[in-house]
């Protein structure tokens, strides 16, 4: 997740527009003719986090080597195999800035920094995502407890985990 820079969206465009494309003629994770494309539905945010309404799209898939090709090794160990960069570290855990923190991947709304509060845990914190249709929320039992975690609905990045110490709703 991220808030993104003027640089980043014009390269979101970029990406965004070569993904149109791509998925016109087959590409990029797509599925291909024959293929049965899995559907999702999100809801679209414009930058300064107003619905512009729901929207229909294939869930985008691609191989570790396509995602590594596009994200850090960080970013790619953080979004693609739920790894944890080291608390007070990140890019975004002290950032103060409105704005939307879009999936890295997929650049799918998730959060409003309008949400995001002081956990004093070293990451981005919030109290609810943009939208409940542009997240998934799974039981996850590792490391010998009891959590949920959220992934980007479009992509099935990994974007944290839910915690009830927070501010309401947590």
């Amino acid at each position: 997740m991220s808030v993104m820079t003027s640089r980043e969206r014009l390269h979101c465009r970029r990406s965004i527009l070569t993904m149109s494309i791509s998925a016109f003629v087959g590409l990029a994770g797509f599925p291909r003719s024959g293929d049965a494309a899995e559907m999702v539905e999100i809801e679209n945010f414009d930058a300064v986090g107003r619905s512009v309404g729901r929207v229909r799209m294939p869930k985008l898939a691609k191989s570790d080597a396509e995602w590594q090709k596009m994200l850090t090794p960080e970013s790619f160990e953080v979004a693609r195999h739920a790894g944890t960069e080291r608390a007070f570290t990140g890019a975004y855990w002290n950032l103060h800035k409105d704005g939307l923190f879009r999936c890295i991947c997929c650049a799918t709304a998730l959060f409003d920094s309008r949400n995001k509060y002081d956990s004093g845990t070293g990451w981005p914190s919030f109290t609810r995502p943009i939208s409940h249709d542009n997240v998934v929320e799974k039981s996850d039992d590792s490391l010998g407890m009891q959590r949920t975690q959220v992934s980007c609905k479009r992509c099935d990045a990994h974007l944290g985990h839910v915690f009830d110490d927070g501010p309401p709703p947590t």
